[in-house]
């Protein structure tokens, strides 16, 4: 069939880029319900674990228990992830939870397991890929559905490619705080329970200790996960998938008259207000290749991420990008790419080229009323106005030019009083031209204006949406630190505050400064 996947080029930066259920009980999990932590006898906890991803045929998984993790302790936990499926956070950091949640137990009813997937990495096509280091304990219903617990670090599978299935305490902490952060900004993503730790030194750049974390989602299941089927040239296998997404996640789907290609539009859709959410806040993922690409709109797989602070469209956030690829001005152009590719995998179930780019045209539709929508609730603003593209197009021009810290700026913007331009002092004073601001701020009055804004319930409806602590990457930086001297109380307190990002929190209010100069040296790459 023809090929659908476009050629990816760097879009020049003047175009905006804020445009664009198994019941049987396994004998290996039963034999290891038991184990010894500092010669104590622990029994892994019931819960009450399904997992409906290993009723799929053995081709889709490889069965497998975890490699314990020497000496296991607690970091961290969750307590709104907790609750998702109905754990007490307190408890995790007893014996027999970390026992479970570091992979030296496995409650009788967990059918571990890691899945097969392949993907495109930086626009290449790397072949099979699968859960390196991730292993899938099965799922707890609640009631918003099913909930996957997987652990991420628990020692080498089958798809670890040379690697040795582990993860360090510096990127578990990384995943575990941003996962939790991005949940409390209301933006599609899986969610981390907690972390459990080790001495066991992992050699990454240099000798680290090695962690776990426990993170859940409805399902991992990736874009590469349909790509992987598609390439092997196995339609079977590839419309078993599809048939256990629809039938588990978009049940609505089936009714349609082509229940794929609704499902291509659907995660077109999804993937697009996702991507939206990540520009609005300033969020750069790093490394959007297809097997970090959720199939639910989530946001997957935190590694070289990054928040925006000094403006700059083009920024880079993962130091292994030498090419710009996955820059925030190229998220919203890769996500769509990446949607492509997904259309190419899925095209052998619709059937037709023609009906899978008509789903696949529903992203930048979608992308762009979505962006317009936040934009507009950022500035407070609750009409709609032909001029809005421009209001919107001239900040970030601003923004650039001065390179303005993103999250403080949408804060400070909220301060603004419409017939009072002489108390602007503030807000001027994080622009080098103000003049320039003064101009932009001028056309900003003129709209509020339009619509009659009223200071006070605009102010309370932006800070409702522009939040004023975000994860920087020095905060995370000490909190590792600490940790690394096995002091994890900045792991806990970064958790408190970002888990309310929008309140004023005053007593935190120096987690909401610039970034200290040593932080510019701070880099993030694929390692982390």
């Amino acid at each position: 069939m023809e090929f659908l996947i476009p050629f990816f080029s760097r879009p020049d930066i003047r175009h905006a880029p804020w445009r664009c259920a198994v019941k049987s009980h396994s004998r290996l999990a039963h034999l290891a319900a038991t184990s010894y932590l500092n010669g104590i006898a622990i029994t892994a906890p019931t819960l009450p674990l399904d997992n409906a991803f290993a009723a799929l045929p053995p081709a889709f998984y490889t069965r497998l228990m975890p490699t314990p993790l020497p000496a296991p302790y607690f970091v961290a936990a969750s307590a709104p992830a907790a609750s998702l499926v109905g754990l007490d956070a307190a408890r995790l950091a007893e014996a027999d939870y970390v026992a479970l949640l570091s992979g030296n137990t496995v409650a009788e009813r967990s059918l571990p397991l890691s899945a097969v997937y392949s993907g495109h990495q930086f626009g290449v096509w790397a072949g099979q890929l699968g859960d390196g280091r991730a292993i899938l304990l099965g799922d707890i219903a609640t009631e918003h559905g099913p909930m996957e617990l997987q652990l991420k670090g628990a020692g080498a599978t089958p798809y670890s490619r040379m690697g040795d299935g582990r993860a360090v305490l510096r990127s578990s902490i990384r995943e575990f705080l941003c996962s939790e952060a991005m949940a409390a900004l209301g933006i599609p993503t899986s969610r981390a329970l907690s972390i459990m730790g080790s001495q066991q030194g992992i050699m990454r750049e240099t000798v680290e200790t090695a962690a776990v974390v426990t993170r859940m989602a409805p399902s991992f299941v990736r874009f590469g996960s349909f790509e992987h089927w598609f390439y092997r040239k196995q339609p079977d296998e590839l419309k078993i998938l599809a048939d256990y997404v629809i039938d588990g996640f978009y049940p609505h789907l089936r009714a349609a008259s082509n229940p794929y290609q609704a499902l291509l539009a659907e995660v077109c859709v999804r993937t697009a207000h996702m991507i939206a959410h990540w520009q609005a806040v300033g969020f750069m993922h790093g490394v959007m290749n297809t097997d970090n690409m959720s199939i639910l709109g989530l946001t997957l797989d935190y590694g070289p991420f990054g928040f925006m602070e000094a403006f700059d469209a083009e920024h880079i956030c993962n130091h292994t990008d030498q090419q710009g690829r996955y820059s925030y001005a190229n998220q919203p152009q890769v996500g769509h790419w990446n949607c492509y590719a997904l259309g190419q995998a899925l095209l052998p179930l619709i059937g037709e080229v023609e009906l899978a780019q008509a789903a696949l045209d529903t992203y930048q539709s979608a992308f762009a009323e979505k962006m317009n929508a936040l934009l507009r609730a950022k500035l407070g603003l609750h009409t709609q106005h032909a001029d809005d593209t421009a209001l919107f197009d001239s900040m970030f021009a601003l923004m650039q030019a001065n390179h303005v810290d993103f999250t403080n700026f949408f804060r400070a913007l909220a301060t603004l009083q419409v017939a009072a331009p002489e108390h602007d002092t503030a807000l001027r004073d994080l622009f080098i031209d103000r003049s320039a601001f003064d101009t932009w701020a001028a056309q900003y009055r003129a709209r509020l204006s339009q619509e009659h804004s009223v200071d006070a319930e605009r102010q309370a409806a932006m800070n409702g949406v522009n939040p004023k602590y975000v994860l920087r990457n020095y905060l995370a930086q000490v909190a590792i630190e600490k940790a690394q001297q096995q002091d994890y109380t900045e792991v806990a307190k970064l958790l408190e505050i970002l888990q309310k990002p929008f309140d004023e929190q005053p007593e935190h209010q120096h987690y909401a400064a610039l970034p200290p100069d040593w932080a510019s040296h701070l880099e993030v790459s694929c390692s982390s």
